[in-house]
């Protein structure tokens, strides 16, 4: 029977091994899941409820719509600089780590837009914060999205385009969950549009 360095059969080892990638790679399915879920979540509250919640009663409805979706371009200019962010501190530090804390930062900026007060509340405060927690939302899942990429480093020789896929298929769950759960907290709308979709916002924001 073959052994390896430290004295351990190799048989052994190898499964070890496979059970370790198969860990790895649920947690960046998780993770990406999580991610963009919290992604999409914001572009199906940016099509529905924003405009009236975050910008001026007066403003054309086209308008206020134009500016909320404007908004989405925000995590296209942080998704690099927050890959450039935490790939560095993931090569120093440890991956692990930095993904927990892409995680928990991706999850507090959602929170934090599911509790800003509207136009109505702060004026012109609501939507420059709401700017500044998509640029957030950005740089978390650009760090988040090329650490668990990055898995497939770890992958069995032949099999690192299936253990790759995990974190790829972490977008389509994304899609699925946040419609799933607009779809659910929607039911308890009344004809109150604003008010009541900023509840379901909210609501939807308890998953992660």
């Amino acid at each position: 029977m073959e052994t390896t360095a430290t004295g351990q059969p190799a048989e052994i080892t190898q499964k070890q091994a496979d059970r370790n990638i198969r860990k790895v790679a649920l947690t960046a399915l998780a993770g990406t899941s999580i991610e963009w879920y919290d992604f999409f979540l914001y572009g199906t509250a940016a099509a529905l409820i924003f405009p009236t919640a975050f910008f001026p009663a007066d403003m054309p409805p086209f308008v206020a719509l134009i500016a909320s979706f404007f908004d989405l371009c925000d995590w296209l200019r942080a998704r690099p600089l927050g890959g450039i962010i935490f790939g560095h501190f993931g090569d120093s530090v440890g991956r692990k780590k930095v993904l927990v804390i892409a995680l928990l930062l991706m999850g507090v900026a959602t929170t934090a837009i599911g509790l800003l007060p509207t136009y109505q509340m702060i004026g012109i405060a609501a939507p420059l914060a709401l700017v500044l927690l998509r640029f957030v939302q950005g740089l978390a899942i650009g760090g988040q999205w090329g650490g668990a990429t990055l898995l497939v480093e770890s992958a069995p020789t032949g099999k690192a385009r299936y253990y790759g896929a995990y974190a790829q298929a972490g977008a389509p769950a994304g899609v699925i969950l946040a419609n799933l759960a607009f779809l659910a907290v929607s039911n308890n709308s009344s004809s109150r549009p604003s008010r009541c979709g900023a509840g379901a916002f909210r609501s939807s924001r308890a998953p992660s």
